[in-house]
């Protein structure tokens, strides 16, 4: 931990760096997900998926950069290099073979609803920890990500 005058104890702060670092991993992981699915999706509803699947990507760049930050803030280390994000994303890992549009809408929704369960958790964890920025600051990610999962999941119900 860097030294900082920050109000928050060092304690609190190395228990909110590590949920954020965690959560740095997972953002990076689902922004790369939703490009695997932008570029490889086919079918009836193409272009309506790929312009989807290439938002998704590009409304969690601000996240990224938001998560990296408080972390920094904190006095902490963003651990924010792909090769990091890769060995400790907590998301299932995306099927790369497939290519039909309703599987990704299924493969994506599911890394979606996956984040969003977690970011909701950091969200009480960083309050309990006294931590409020921290809380709301994932707490836009949560809005974010739920946003997204109903973008998503809408192709898939009638």
């Amino acid at each position: 931990m860097h030294t900082t005058k920050i109000d928050i104890p060092l304690e609190t702060r190395e228990k909110v760096v590590e949920i954020l670092n965690q959560r740095l991993a997972d953002a990076f992981d689902l922004r790369s997900q939703a490009k695997q699915a932008h570029w490889n999706v086919k079918g009836m509803n193409f272009i309506a998926l790929h312009e989807l699947f290439d938002q998704v990507a590009a409304l969690m760049e601000p996240h990224i950069d938001d998560i990296a930050e408080r972390v920094t803030t904190l006095g902490g280390t963003a651990r924010g290099t792909v090769r990091v994000a890769a060995q400790n994303s907590s998301l299932a890992e995306y099927p790369l073979e497939i290519t039909d549009g309703a599987d990704h809408v299924d493969a994506l929704s599911s890394a979606l609803a996956d984040l969003g369960k977690k970011v909701r958790g950091d969200i009480d964890a960083t309050d309990e920890l006294g931590d409020k920025d921290t809380a709301d600051l994932l707490t836009g990610v949560s809005r974010t990500v739920d946003k997204m999962l109903w973008f998503v999941e809408a192709h898939r119900q009638a």
